[in-house]
């Protein structure tokens, strides 16, 4: 099987579509790890704290241990393997054996080896694992914490049919919708006649199976599109603005652009055209946002 498939076909914990990106972030943070460093041990006692940042920045809302990946990524055939200290197998998923026992984990060779024989592959597998899991917008974030460069990768055509398209038209019409308005904050833009600083944003992920519909899409500002991305802002059923009790701004800015937006109903599309889908928003409430929300 080509390395691309392989991860892409990395076994993840499902309930009722909960996101659980685990495994995947690992991989990312190792193959930023092998990028750097080569072929290395990565020590967990080492790792922990960025797995854990990692995780609680960009995994479910949920509090999750980043011992989970770091020891069930083995049961993955031919991508990760873990040893102790005196050469025994993984001690499982408890952050406290993890440590004691001096587990290191790395890139089975046989990865190691394709990625140090084909330059093309590592940034292959940067770019499938984050289509497959992750909203655009976080793409460059994520790179950036796990020390990545955020290319264009050609995928294989098996993997793109599998991952999906994007439908060209769905920003446009998203925007006319709104009329070239941010739904959060009112901000409209324009350059050379052509809108600048807005988005259509997806409110469930496609990666999650969020269509590329009105009915799914919501037009925004950068801004707001990162930050609905992210979980420090969201939607009630009824399309009230909510904002995470996690959020901290202190500065009037913060306050002006997302504070703010406490109670706020976000803006409509044009009369007659389809507002977001409560079941989308709902996805979005449980698998995105950053909860509790601010009281209004």
């Amino acid at each position: 099987m080509e390395w691309v498939e392989r991860v892409l076909n990395v076994r993840q914990y499902s309930r009722d579509g909960e996101r659980a990106p685990h495994k995947p972030l690992l991989l990312l943070y190792a193959l930023g790890r092998f990028r750097h460093e080569g072929p290395r041990a990565i020590e967990f006692s080492a790792a922990e704290e960025d797995l854990r940042r990692l995780l609680a920045e960009f995994g479910p809302p949920r509090t999750t241990s980043p011992g989970y990946p770091f020891h069930h990524l083995t049961n993955d055939d031919g991508l990760w393997e873990v040893r102790t200290a005196d050469g025994g197998p993984s001690p499982g998923s408890a952050v406290g054996p993890l440590r004691s026992r001096g587990a290191a984990g790395r890139l089975h060779p046989g990865l190691a080896a394709a990625l140090a024989g084909d330059s093309a592959l590592l940034p292959r597998l940067v770019r499938a694992l984050l289509e497959a899991n992750f909203a655009p917008s976080l793409h460059a974030d994520i790179c950036q914490m796990v020390g990545l460069e955020l290319e264009d990768a050609e995928l294989p055509a098996a993997v793109q049919e599998k991952l999906g398209r994007r439908d060209p038209a769905f920003r446009l019409e998203v925007l006319e919708a709104y009329e070239f308005c941010c739904a959060f904050c009112g901000y409209e833009g324009w350059l050379n006649g052509a809108p600048v600083g807005l988005d259509a944003a997806h409110v469930r992920w496609r990666t999650y199976d969020g269509p590329d519909r009105l009915d799914n899409g919501i037009c925004l500002c950068a801004l707001h599109h990162r930050l609905f991305d992210r979980g420090v802002v969201g939607l009630t059923g009824d399309r009230v603005i909510t904002v995470s009790r996690k959020y901290v701004g202190r500065t009037a800015a913060s306050g002006n652009l997302v504070l703010e937006l406490v109670g706020r109903p976000a803006r409509d599309p044009q009369t007659g055209l389809a507002r977001v889908e409560p079941t989308h928003i709902e996805w979005h409430a449980q698998q995105v946002f950053r909860g509790p929300a601010r009281a209004a």
